[in-house]
């Protein structure tokens, strides 16, 4: 049976910047979408800008940017709007992050462009959402991970911090593609499309988890436990006897028993009253966590290591990005791939996503406005027209 990747022959036109729109798209670029990103002549994607890393390109463009089309266009002019509704026309999909009421004000919002297509599917990710009293607010990830609590849940117990990735933008990402993709399943049923409005404040406060319920029914304030685990004692990195960390944990009570009585031979741990259900161990935390550190520190990371896997308990080693990159995993599963860029082959991180008879779409990465002129004249420009928009300084 020949595949073909699950999205192809759909046409996304991403009015996208920075992270949370250009995630979601990268996610359909790699399924097959055609997508074509809109970017401002000259300038183009704010994060192209952020650094120059990769032989003189940005490293978030590079992760966010392959395999889509690159078109120049100033959608302040009146030459560009009208290529833009043209663009919108001819698409399956819209995907913006802009902040609430821009494309709107640009003449492309929901309203004007789904009576132009009724079958579009209109995405906007905005920080707060398209309506609440945060709507207009400035959204980076540090401030949603500040606002959704993540921030005071994170790092040690004098000193909070934030999640090292942009997380309310990975999120927001995710959700805004899985919600292009059940607009798309109804829209086979129904012939039309439809607005989504994804917000990284809500993505992040459906990621707290647990947390919520144990302040709805404990009053309980998560409490800040650098490398371990909120709730479940042992469970996190521990330092061994060569400085180098084990990662173990003891999800269950046959878990914890054989980690006392096969791996640290501390069977008295069992009896101990202190320790004989997880609340107690939880709540006894410094206690227990004060034992497994000093148990620890008596034998090298890889003796543990042998230990643990001798006796099916879950652990691993905790590595640097050089390690990671090195992973055998990484290799056996071939998750770092090359595409072409306009300053050559570079690495990249393959999209985790396995389909049995849907390929990976991996493509190029695109200089700024490479792609113009092509994807101008297939909806229906002629030399007359992209010469119009030259003057109207609408491309370059």
């Amino acid at each position: 049976m020949v595949s073909t990747p699950a999205l192809e022959g759909l046409r996304v036109v991403a009015f996208e910047l920075a992270a949370a729109g250009p995630f979601a798209t990268l996610m359909l670029a790699d399924m097959g979408a055609e997508v074509i990103k809109v970017e401002r002549p000259g300038e183009g994607d704010p994060i192209r800008s952020w650094d120059a890393v990769v032989k003189g390109l940005s490293s978030g463009f590079v992760w966010l940017n392959r395999r889509k089309r690159s078109v120049a266009l100033d959608v302040s002019t009146a030459g560009g709007r009208e290529a833009m509704l043209r663009l919108v026309d001819s698409a399956d999909v819209f995907v913006t992050n802009f902040g609430p009421g821009v494309a709107d004000r640009l003449g492309f919002g929901y309203d004007v462009v789904s009576k132009r297509n009724v079958r579009l599917i209109y995405c906007s990710v905005t920080g707060y959402g398209l309506d609440g009293p945060y709507r207009d607010e400035k959204a980076f990830d540090l401030l949603i991970q500040g606002e959704s609590g993540v921030i005071l849940a994170t790092g040690y117990p004098d000193k909070p911090a934030k999640v090292s990735v942009p997380i309310s933008d990975i999120a927001a990402g995710m959700y805004a593609a899985l919600g292009v993709m059940l607009a798309l399943y109804q829209r086979e049923r129904t012939g039309l499309g439809q607005l989504i409005d994804i917000a990284m404040f809500d993505s992040m406060l459906s990621w707290l988890g647990y947390f919520p319920h144990h302040y709805w029914h404990a009053g309980e304030e998560p409490e800040r436990v650098g490398m371990r685990h909120h709730y479940i004692v042992p469970y996190g990195p521990y330092l061994a006897r060569d400085g180098k960390y084990v990662n173990l944990a003891s999800g269950s009570s046959a878990q914890w028993e054989t980690f006392c009585r096969n791996v640290i031979e501390r069977p008295e741990l069992l009896t101990d009253p202190r320790f004989t259900s997880a609340p107690l161990r939880r709540a006894e935390r410094g206690a227990l966590e004060r034992i497994v550190e000093d148990v620890l520190l008596t034998r090298d990371a890889a003796d543990w290591l042998i230990r643990l896997r001798a006796h099916r308990l879950p652990c691993g080693e905790v590595r640097g990005i050089a390690e990671t990159l090195a992973h055998p995993q990484v290799a056996a599963r071939r998750l770092i791939r090359e595409v072409e860029s306009p300053v050559g082959p570079l690495p990249t991180i393959e999209s985790p996503l396995r389909l049995s008879n849907s390929p990976i779409a991996m493509g190029p990465l695109q200089a700024l406005g490479q792609d113009t002129e092509m994807v101008l004249r297939e909806i229906g420009y002629d030399d007359a027209g992209l010469a119009a928009l030259r003057r109207d300084n609408a491309i370059p």
